[in-house]
């Protein structure tokens, strides 16, 4: 099964702390990202060297590898969708963009934030979570 990769696993990947063990089990699997998941990972990077925690040789570097081998799928067509969700959810329509794309696709949203699995508790798009956090490695 195709897993979407959001930023909170990705950023896992790419900077050595809780949950990279995990996230990284999930590395050779069947996995994509968003356009959007760049942008935020960039954003994120920038913050560790920022806030002294890595520095930029290897947020650089992290960026690229992820980058290179991470297939990246287009939210173009479902960004109205993200929208809507993210009305809907009173949730931030990034996030939301995943969902639109899990929901388009069939394919299920791997995930270590928190936030967005609380969100989506008690609605259609709970379904579409794989949790980091519940090491769901049989998906």
């Amino acid at each position: 099964m195709t897993l979407i990769v959001d930023t909170s696993v990705a950023l896992k990947w790419a900077v050595a702390e809780e949950g990279s063990d995990r996230a990284s089990t999930f590395l050779g699997g069947d996995l994509v990202a968003p356009e959007l998941l760049l942008s935020e990972l960039g954003n994120a990077l920038w913050k560790k060297v920022r806030q002294g925690e890595i520095g930029a040789l290897q947020a650089t570097a992290a960026f690229a590898e992820i980058e290179a081998w991470l297939p990246i799928v287009s939210t173009i067509p479902v960004s109205g969708r993200g929208l809507e969700i993210a009305l809907a959810l009173d949730h931030p329509v990034y996030d939301c963009l995943y969902l639109a794309l899990a929901e388009a696709t069939g394919w299920k949203i791997l995930t270590a934030d928190r936030r967005l699995i609380a969100n989506c508790r008690d609605t259609v798009f709970a379904e579409m979570l794989v949790s980091l956090d519940d090491q769901a490695l049989g998906v």
